[in-house]
């Protein structure tokens, strides 16, 4: 069951998956740009940086493993997916497509029920 321990793990690892949705983008943005050598491509400050990011969203996962049953840690994680698709259109001005909308339909849903499978103990 939950209690308030949890939530406050909980929190924790959605934090770590939205930072690493973060780390994403900044990857993502680092990626459009010219460089001048392979070099350069992979030792610049976004990159640095937002590997920085994905080491810390380890960290918060592992942490929050300590009290977040590892039947919910996945459901947690997969928010990832949703944070990326949100920032994508903001930051990148991708398009969310009707096939994309349903895919994010479709994950919302699963975490919705896996979640409430994995709290309530269904």
């Amino acid at each position: 069951m939950i209690n308030k321990d949890m939530i406050v793990f909980m929190i924790i690892m959605l934090t770590g998956t939205f930072i690493s949705s973060i780390a994403q983008i900044m990857l993502k943005k680092a990626a459009q740009r010219e460089y001048p050598n392979k070099l350069a491509e992979y030792l610049n400050p976004l990159v640095i940086f937002a590997y920085a990011i994905f080491f810390s969203a380890t960290f918060c996962a592992l942490y929050a493993y300590k009290v977040v049953p590892l039947s919910l840690g996945p459901i947690l994680e997969a928010t990832g997916y949703i944070w990326v698709a949100i920032m994508g259109k903001i930051f990148l001005g991708e398009r969310i497509s009707k096939r994309k909308s349903l895919g994010l339909v479709v994950i919302i849903i699963g975490i919705a029920i896996a979640s409430s499978r994995a709290l309530l103990g269904f």
